[in-house]
């Protein structure tokens, strides 16, 4: 029987892959878009770990999302470096949130208030991202627009008290598998990370409308 951790992974396949294959993020990787794209898309990053994250203090302490709770993962502190970096000391005063990014963020919002196992899905789908496919995103940045190697510009996927990112994610993975749940409950968990991906998705897909490539 598979465990937890394997079956979120292979159940939420088809949406993670739609996500990671998104037509604005293959043109951001493949270098097509400009930094003003890269700059959109890390301002849309802000809106949903400020969801994540204004409530992770007051989730600490359940006993379903309280292991989950690590501040070594928390981006907000990283994000606001990289918006300085990419939008200039006044960035707070243009940000903006896409509808998608807003919908998004206001999902997470409500499962971190009232459901703690929902806020778990979300929380694995970003962090546990960002660990893996984030760290192609930073190097792709650096080489296509000069950031310094994990400096200013790319901080947001770099875990400086993260010293061995495997080891941390097979940790994370077993925590997973002890989710101090029901099955029934797994089932919405797993049905909730589909749902991360397929707003993570829409997030994409908005950024690509505002960000064509010219024909």
């Amino acid at each position: 029987m598979d465990s937890f951790s394997a079956l979120i992974r292979t159940a939420s396949h088809e949406q993670h892959m739609e996500a990671e294959t998104s037509t604005f993020m293959t043109d951001l990787l493949g270098g097509r878009l400009g930094v003003d794209a890269y700059a959109r898309y890390t301002e849309q990053l802000w809106f949903v770990y400020e969801a994540l994250e204004s409530r992770a203090q007051d989730l600490a302490s359940d006993r379903v999302t309280g292991p989950f709770v690590r501040p070594e993962l928390f981006r907000l502190a990283a994000l606001k470096r990289d918006l300085e970096h990419l939008r200039g000391p006044d960035w707070r005063s243009t940000l903006t949130a896409l509808p998608a990014t807003r919908v998004y963020a206001d999902r997470v919002a409500a499962v971190a208030r009232a459901w703690p196992a929902g806020y778990v899905a979300h929380h694995y789908t970003r962090y546990l991202g960002d660990l893996s496919g984030g760290q192609i995103i930073r190097d792709k940045a650096e080489r296509t627009w000069g950031f310094a190697k994990k400096g200013d510009g790319v901080r947001f996927y770099v875990f400086e008290g993260i010293t061995n990112p495997a080891a941390f994610k097979r940790e994370y993975r077993a925590l997973l598998d002890g989710l101090a749940v029901d099955d029934l409950e797994k089932q919405r968990v797993v049905a909730e990370c589909k749902r991360a991906f397929s707003l993570n998705s829409d997030v994409f897909r908005a950024l690509g409308e505002e960000f064509p490539l010219s024909a």
